[in-house]
């Protein structure tokens, strides 16, 4: 159960992704969300796909960055990034499905950093169903600052 506090947090969240127009267009979920961590999920089409016909890094970025916002505006307050970082660790194809899941690791004053792993197997998002071992394909790390209120 959450407080009042989170559940608004955690509302204001909600309502910036299902605003979220370049999420949507890609098909990007949001499985879970938690004050301070999100997961979120999409399946590889092949427009994301680049001139080596694998997965455009600039995909796996967003849906980092998806849920990074996710979680760093888990606590109510407008909160944008303020930079970051990732690490290409393997390449992603057509039809792969991307699961990132972001934490929380500081929060100081206005400003936070979260880490997000993006994987590729474990579950399948459609059946529930247990698929091939879970593959770490990309480490993102977000600075946060708050802008606003809620």
């Amino acid at each position: 159960m959450h407080t009042d506090e989170e559940a608004a947090g955690l509302a204001a969240a909600r309502r910036m992704f299902d605003a979220d127009k370049a999420s949507a267009g890609l098909g990007i979920e949001l499985v879970e969300l938690a004050p301070g961590r999100a997961v979120a999920r999409m399946r590889v089409a092949a427009s994301m796909l680049n001139g080596h016909a694998i997965g455009h890094g600039g995909y796996v970025f967003l849906l980092a960055d998806t849920a990074f916002a996710l979680a760093c505006n888990s606590h109510g307050p407008a909160t944008v990034a303020a930079g970051a970082d990732v690490s290409f660790l393997a390449p992603v194809a057509e039809g792969d499905v991307l699961t990132a899941r972001a934490v929380e690791r500081v929060v100081f004053g206005r400003s936070g950093i979260y880490d997000v792993t993006v994987a590729r197997g474990g579950s399948d998002a459609a059946s529930g169903a247990a698929g091939a071992a879970e593959e770490i394909v990309a480490e993102f790390r977000g600075r946060s600052r708050v802008i606003g209120g809620r």
